[in-house]
């Protein structure tokens, strides 16, 4: 399982660069563009196209940071219901935060924040007073009766009006938040509209990396994003509003095309006219032609569905996903033509447990296609001794070689059961790696372990059961893509650490 680039970043921050100072250029100089998906950290998009770095785009943004201006939405809603980022385990609101961190911590001017949908909600009005005490200006968006349908009341006074009206100094606006359905299309709407009041030219695009519209319809990259969002009920479809206007064929999804008509009645009642003739033509997205190996971005994307389908398996078993997400994504396998047998280190995985009468496993595999298996034992988990036995195999050290000293080991195990409480006395893989790093400093071997870690970036995982979200935090931030068997160790009502 080599990990071969697919994707040429450079090719792609150039092109994408150009085409977003051709959109400023058009409007006159002033550009609201919506970003959709992860803006920071698009951990999708590094999967399925190997070679697009996480923050690709905001090292695209970088180049150009005297132009930009970045204003965070996010919507009371969200904040009420301590909605969470289920990559990073932390709730909307905290992320806005991050962001805001990340943001200028690498030199892009951070603006403002909205909070749209806003009606006064006591948790979003403790938020707001929160940004405002950090010294972040904040701006309410209101919730507007009949949007998006009711184009006469949105684009008034008592609609899209009656929204503050953020004040930007830059001549890119870029929309973002931490997630789906927070209010950025509105946020861009909103800004048009005060704009044109105040005679002042500005324009709308929206950067989306997925589905690619200039790749086939059923190409695996596209097949998945639609697993990704089985959840949300996207279908990726031909645009056939592009399709009559320029008799290409380019690839959309259904919210943007069914909402189209829409959009272009509202460009046309604020500005007279509509600059677009299709949904994609909204879209600045030069990520197709930066694939420069289509067979590993196809090998790429169709272990990503697989994936996708694990997690919805784990999730449906948590209870907080159902069987129609489930059996859309068997659905996209089979038109992949992939199975979940096609996942070594998940047959890795169910072989051990089998021949360990049915002990918790994991198989991790390797950039070389090796694959290393780890089992439950009196000192460690599963998961902990699937890291050390692929530390082990990729800094060429003996399997019978200890990498951690007992009494590294045992003062760990006291700790946890005689002082902190907890029933298990094994090592979860976060405690393994900091008894690692301790005996890294007095043992040669312990500190060639130590220093492979980084190898296991990009590497394949897989749990016979749903692990700890300890275990899976340590998984995803040493870069390895981890799925598990829908099924818990124990029968107990309650899972923790």
């Amino acid at each position: 399982m080599s990990i071969k680039t697919g994707f040429d970043k450079n090719l792609y921050i150039k092109k994408q660069s150009e085409q977003i100072q051709n959109r400023i250029n058009q409007f006159g100089g002033k550009l609201y563009l919506e970003f959709g998906g992860k803006l920071f950290d698009d951990y999708h998009a590094s999967r399925v196209l190997p070679g697009f770095a996480p923050d690709i785009k905001v090292q695209m943004l970088k180049e150009i940071s005297d132009k930009v201006e970045i204003v965070m939405v996010i919507s009371a809603y969200d904040i009420e219901k301590n909605k969470m980022r289920s990559d990073l385990g932390i709730t909307y609101d905290a992320d806005v935060l991050r962001l805001y961190d990340a943001f200028t911590g690498i030199g892009l001017y951070v603006g403002s924040v909205v909070i749209s949908q806003y009606n006064a909600q006591p948790a979003a009005e403790t938020f707001k007073h929160k940004l405002e005490s950090l010294g972040i200006r904040v701006y309410l968006h209101y919730h507007i009766e009949g949007y998006p349908t009711n184009v006469k009341h949105i684009v008034s006074d008592e609609g899209l009006g009656k929204n503050d009206y953020i004040e930007t100094s830059r001549p890119l606006v870029v929309i973002t938040a931490p997630g789906p359905g927070s209010g950025k299309m509105a946020t861009c709407l909103s800004q048009l509209y005060h704009e044109h009041k105040r005679g002042i030219s500005a324009g709308y695009a929206k950067f989306e990396t997925f589905p690619i519209w200039n790749i086939p319809l059923k190409h695996p990259v596209n097949l998945a994003y639609e697993a990704a969002t089985a959840d949300l009920n996207d279908v990726n479809m031909i645009d056939p509003f592009h399709l009559e206007a320029y008799g290409e064929t380019a690839v959309n999804y259904n919210r943007d095309v069914e909402i189209f008509p829409v959009l272009n009645a509202i460009f046309e009642k604020i500005s007279g006219k509509s600059p677009y003739k299709s949904p994609t033509d909204m879209g600045v997205n030069m990520a197709g032609y930066a694939i420069s190996d289509n067979d590993a971005v196809c090998k790429a994307s169709r272990d990503e569905i697989v994936r996708r389908y694990y997690a919805a398996l784990c999730n449906r078993r948590r209870g907080i996903d159902n069987d129609d997400t489930v059996n859309k994504i068997e659905l996209l396998m089979k038109q992949a033509e992939i199975t979940p047998e096609d996942r070594a280190c998940a047959i890795a995985a169910l072989h051990k447990s089998e021949i360990t009468d049915g002990q918790p496993a994991v198989a991790i595999e390797l950039s070389d296609g090796t694959v290393v298996t780890g089992k439950t034992s009196q000192l460690f988990g599963a998961s902990s001794a699937a890291l050390l036995n692929a530390v082990k195999s990729v800094a060429g050290i003996p399997d019978d070689i200890p990498l951690i000293r007992r009494e590294v080991i045992e003062p760990v195990q006291a700790l946890k059961t005689e002082v902190l409480g907890n029933h298990n006395p094994r090592l979860h893989s976060d405690e393994t790696l900091v008894a690692l790093s301790i005996s890294a400093a007095g043992c040669d071997d312990a500190k060639k372990a130590f220093d492979a870690l980084s190898k296991l970036r990009g590497c394949e995982a897989h749990s016979t059961v749903m692990l700890s979200q300890v275990d899976l935090d340590t998984y995803r931030k040493l870069g390895i893509h981890l799925t598990c068997e829908p099924k818990y160790q124990t029968k107990k009502l309650f899972h923790g650490r």
